[in-house]
């Protein structure tokens, strides 16, 4: 065994035993977290092997393991969702969990039957703008959930599509925003947590490329912190008249196996300002033509924006 396997191995067990202590510890956000990342990683080990054509003895022990790798993903993730869950029916249990170390240790030679009938983890779906319109409801007190379709539906997309500012221009203004941080009852149980940035017209046309921010920084209390500054991809000056900034709040759903919108704000061009800034959130899906708008909650949750605005 190589010693880059050996430490990637000895990662991944570090990682599960920290998860397990935290959900036996009870501190459940924590298990939470640890489970999430830790799936993270075997996803993408599992991917990075099946798109590589070249592969050594020892990579090919790893792609001989590739269903097996995402089937213990899928656990992680089952046990994450019924820790998050209040029915105690048919949840994905501590020990159950447990009996998956010794498999993950092995990895290389595991050639037994796998303990539990699940699906290994699949590439992940993102949904396009407006998707959940057509998808069937649950019922939410605030967020509406989406489901349904195929889980291969779409292709995987990574957040993080930031842009860098644009060059200055004599007489013009460019606005950059920061996201400081959203308010939301759940926060922490949000997976995978990000933001899809926009700039549309009053027919819901793209003025802007859109972009998307990293997974956010970190869940505290009732709200999901991301405190990164996003670049205006237009003078401020050229937009044209009844333009908004959209701002839509991503997460990923383990049952569902898809990334969805949970909420949206905008920000009109009267409201470019420079300074701190609260904007109320609404209900999905997204109105880009802002004609339906229902607020999330009657409750004094918003996202917390920065605007700077430079002009030579």
């Amino acid at each position: 065994m190589s010693e880059g396997t050996r430490s990637l191995l000895q990662r991944w067990g570090a990682s599960f035993r920290r998860g397990a202590d935290f959900d036996s510890w009870g501190q459940l956000v924590e298990a939470i977290d640890e489970y999430q990342i830790l799936a993270r990683h075997l996803q993408k080990e599992a991917q990075a092997q099946h798109n590589n054509s070249e592969f050594t003895e020892e990579q090919k022990h790893f792609f001989s393991q590739q269903k097996t790798i995402g089937k213990i993903a899928a656990c992680l993730e089952l046990r994450s969702a019924a820790l998050q869950s209040t029915q105690s029916q048919e949840e994905f249990k501590l020990e159950d969990l447990k009996k998956l170390e010794p498999i993950l240790k092995n990895i290389l030679t595991y050639n037994k039957e796998f303990p539990f009938d699940v699906q290994p983890v699949p590439l992940r779906r993102i949904l396009a703008p407006g998707e959940e319109e057509h998808l069937e409801f649950e019922d939410d007190e605030e967020e509406g959930g989406a489901g349904g379709g195929s889980p291969d539906s779409f292709p995987a997309r990574v957040p993080g599509t930031l842009l860098p500012r644009l060059p200055s221009e004599p007489g013009m203004t460019l606005l950059t925003i920061r996201i400081e941080k959203i308010g939301l009852k759940d926060a922490g149980q949000c997976i995978d947590p990000y933001m899809t940035v926009s700039v549309k017209d009053l027919n819901g046309i793209d003025l802007t490329p859109v972009q998307d921010t990293p997974v956010a920084s970190r869940k505290e209390d009732t709200y999901v912190h991301f405190s990164v500054d996003i670049e205006l991809q237009k003078h401020v000056e050229k937009l044209t008249k009844g333009a908004a900034i959209f701002f839509e709040f991503k997460h990923y759903k383990p049952k569902k196996r898809f990334t969805s919108t949970k909420c949206f704000a905008f920000m009109e061009m009267d409201e470019i300002k420079p300074g701190p800034i609260v904007i109320e959130l609404y209900k999905k899906p997204t109105d880009f033509k802002r004609k339906k708008l229902q607020l999330l909650t009657k409750k004094p949750l918003y996202l917390h924006l920065h605007q700077t605005l430079h002009k030579d």
